[in-house]
């Protein structure tokens, strides 16, 4: 029998506790065995030096773990501005979102960002908000605030009661508030007190509702119900049996092999199938026809858990994988049936010149640094010819200060950044 596969990426403004839910889950699904902590640089999904040292999240990982007869796929996705458009790559090849909300906090401008991106994308969301272990956090003002700021259908689905084990049915007060969200089910619901669990699962993939939960990822508090409550109101979607990928990331391993990261959306992908651009001999954004148009072989398919893998001969429709050979691929390319994506929304804001020490070739640096374009096209490396400087655009200092060690750390070369203009 086949599996079922779920995609589900966790999204949050820097320091809601994002990674600390997902190395909670990772726990309670028995994936790992003792939950890491950002603080203690031993965080399951932080597999980066630079991101242990820093404390954040800066490049998408994934887990793969099954649990209750479901294989899901955990996307931990960075949480700071800087480093938002390789967010929004991961959102192309969802199936669920969990937006994690500092109780501390409340809803932030970047929250509201993310809100905007989930909607524009159609993913169904679940909402964490966490920390409410921190002193003056406020349930029904939270909740106030999510319904004021991301939308009114947010209802409350945590228990009620200060207990974490055993499942629990809803209260007839949750579902009075769930079934107000569709007319056809409130009636249903006025006649027989009963909201059927298929239909909560409908709402939440038509993003009528969208489910909240209340706890602390740090004390694993809340955390069972709320991984209770996805595993119980979500579905696989619908997939189609012919062939169809979507590149979302591209990324070397540490031998330097390129990896091409996509979700299978349609039928399978075995080893060493010979797989084509979409491109036709079309001339795509930034790049000339020949350019645009391959053919190649896949040749290793590898299925990402931290910072290991397990190769497989055959990824089936909705599983997350690496492929290698693969040369000419992009993010947002569209293989078998799938189309290109649409060029994310989030770009950088700023342009500087990337400064490099004498003794350094310009040309051949330029080279080096298309290989890092790949893997974040919106740098937008250009030579100026004018004055033989190398440009890149940038989100901000954060990013400039993680590029510069990136440099160093593949190619071995000292760079500076002169001073940034606005795009």
């Amino acid at each position: 029998m086949t599996q079922t596969h779920i995609n589900i990426a966790m999204l949050a403004h820097v320091d809601a506790g994002k990674t600390t839910l997902s190395e909670a889950l990772l726990y309670k699904s028995g994936s790992i065995r003792k939950a890491g902590r950002v603080d203690n640089k031993d965080a399951f999904l932080d597999t980066n030096e630079m991101e242990r040292n820093r404390g954040i999240t800066i490049f998408s990982k994934q887990a793969v773990f099954s649990h209750g007869g479901c294989e899901f796929t955990l996307l931990d996705t960075p949480g700071h501005v800087d480093f938002s458009a390789e967010m929004e790559r991961t959102l192309q090849v969802l199936d669920y979102a969990v937006l994690i909300i500092s109780g501390a906090d409340g809803v932030q401008g970047h929250t509201r960002t993310l809100w905007r991106l989930l909607a524009r994308y159609d993913i169904p969301t679940f909402i964490f908000v966490n920390k409410m272990d921190q002193q003056g956090t406020d349930h029904d003002a939270l909740l106030n605030d999510l319904k004021q700021h991301l939308h009114e259908n947010c209802v409350d689905f945590g228990r009620t009661q200060d207990t974490d084990y055993g499942m629990y049915e809803l209260t007839p007060e949750q579902l009075e508030n769930i079934a107000v969200c569709e007319e056809d089910i409130l009636e249903t619901y006025l006649e027989t007190g009963i909201v059927e669990d298929r239909d909560i699962a409908r709402l939440i993939v038509q993003r009528k509702i969208f489910p909240c939960y209340f706890g602390s990822a740090l004390k694993e508090k809340g955390v069972k119900d709320f991984w209770n409550g996805v595993q119980k109101y979500t579905a696989e979607p619908k997939r189609p049996t012919e062939f169809g990928a979507k590149v979302f990331k591209i990324a070397r391993d540490e031998q330097g092999n390129r990896l091409t990261y996509m979700k299978i959306t349609g039928g399978s992908l075995k080893v060493k199938t010979l797989l084509s651009s979409n491109s036709n001999g079309q001339s795509l954004p930034g790049r000339k026809a020949e350019e645009a148009a391959w053919e190649e072989k896949a040749d290793q398919i590898r299925l990402y858990s931290g910072a290991k893998y397990e190769l497989t001969s055959e990824a089936e429709a909705g599983t997350v994988c690496a492929v290698t050979g693969l040369t000419r691929t992009y993010p947002g390319e569209g293989l078998g049936i799938e189309q290109e994506s649409e060029l994310p929304i989030l770009e950088p804001v700023l342009n500087y010149q990337i400064i490099l020490p004498d003794d350094c070739d310009p040309h051949q640096m330029l080279q080096k640094l298309r290989q890092l374009e790949e893997e974040e096209p919106q740098l937008h490396i250009l030579w100026d010819s004018q004055f033989s400087e190398i440009h890149a655009q940038l989100m901000g200092e954060v990013q400039i200060e993680i590029l510069k060690k990136l440099i160093w750390d593949r190619f071995h070369v000292a760079v500076e950044f002169g001073a940034g203009s606005i795009v």
